[in-house]
């Protein structure tokens, strides 16, 4: 793992090594994470790119870190948690399918959860319109339903879900919806429902780990029973005590893999088992949302290839 000291390279003044030193940091975490690339058919994550995590800074700051991270689609966040959505309705689509032509990016997924799960039939057009695949938000039903409530609630929304993913599948879009605590699909007792019921491809879970931190030993268990089909994309993030409260840097970073204790080996192991080729984003939340987790885009790419380096070395373990 990586240690919690090693947020210390982030500083805490803007003026402190904004310029060459954390370009240094972010050269050698890069050559380390290429040293461990085998280039061979061994099993590989499909890095994409949150917009998030560089707050509210414009997209023609942000898309030339994509390549940087290791990705080569960006996943676009619309406010409250950043706003290159908005930036995007503000300059056009044309304008904005020039930046990503410019910049050599693909557009990988809209993230829309102010739009909710029965809301997206112009979002995945505008998705399909610039090659995107998924649009993603959260769920509705009661509240962390389990057992039987969870059996019959997956099966209610599964039902009212049937016109989106008929659009979904003309288009040929998917919708991804997280296991956000709160909503549905929060307990592993739904996940494992949605597995079962579900029929469509057109249709999946947006796996997140830090909702499931009551219920880490299932984790891996709830990847196998969701398996491929249902499982298009996953956050690399876990439960800190800084997700939602303002907490020092340092413990608001431990969301990140390798930054924290959730040891993503048996994690990694069951996507391998279950040959998951998905998206995969190195993600967390800051406190308030809005606002980039580090001070400058340099400082941001380098903490998301300190994360990308620890799930190379974990890769490499597991075999």
């Amino acid at each position: 793992m990586i240690d919690n000291a090693t947020t210390s390279v982030f500083p805490s003044r803007r003026q402190f090594v904004a310029g060459a030193a954390s370009a240094a940091i972010l050269a050698t975490v890069s050559r380390a994470v290429g040293q461990q690339d085998d280039g061979g058919d061994a099993f590989k994550l499909n890095y994409i790119l949150s917009s998030a995590m560089y707050g509210k800074m414009p997209l023609s700051t942000i898309l030339p870190q994509v390549h940087k991270t290791g990705a080569t689609h960006i996943d676009i966040w619309r406010l409250p948690h950043g706003d290159q959505r908005e930036q995007i309705d503000k300059m056009g689509t044309d304008a904005f399918a020039a930046l990503l032509k410019k910049h050599d990016v693909n557009l990988g997924i809209s993230t829309c959860y102010p739009l909710g799960p029965f809301r997206l039939a112009k979002e995945m057009a505008f998705v399909k319109r610039l090659g995107g695949r998924f649009v993603l938000c959260g769920t509705t039903g009661p509240s962390e339903p389990k057992g039987a409530q969870a059996k019959a609630a997956v099966k209610a929304f599964l039902e009212k879900m049937k016109p989106h993913v008929s659009k979904a599948e003309e288009l040929g879009v998917t919708i991804a919806v997280e296991n956000h605590d709160r909503q549905l699909l929060y307990h592993p007792d739904s996940l494992r429902y949605f597995a079962e019921f579900n029929t469509s491809k057109r249709l999946g879970v947006a796996f997140a780990p830090h909702h499931l931190h009551k219920f880490v030993p299932d984790i891996p268990k709830v990847i196998e029973a969701l398996g491929k089909d249902n499982l298009p994309f996953i956050y690399g993030q876990e439960h800190s005590e800084g997700i939602r409260k303002k907490a020092p840097k340092h413990i608001e970073m431990q969301q990140m893999p390798g930054f924290g204790s959730l040891d993503y080996r048996p994690i990694l192991a069951s996507l391998k088992k279950v040959d998951f080729d998905g998206f995969f984003e190195i993600f967390m939340h800051p406190v308030p949302r809005g606002i980039p987790i580090l001070p400058t885009a340099v400082e941001i790419t380098a903490a998301i290839n300190k994360s990308r380096a620890y799930l190379e070395r974990c890769l490499k373990e597991i075999g």
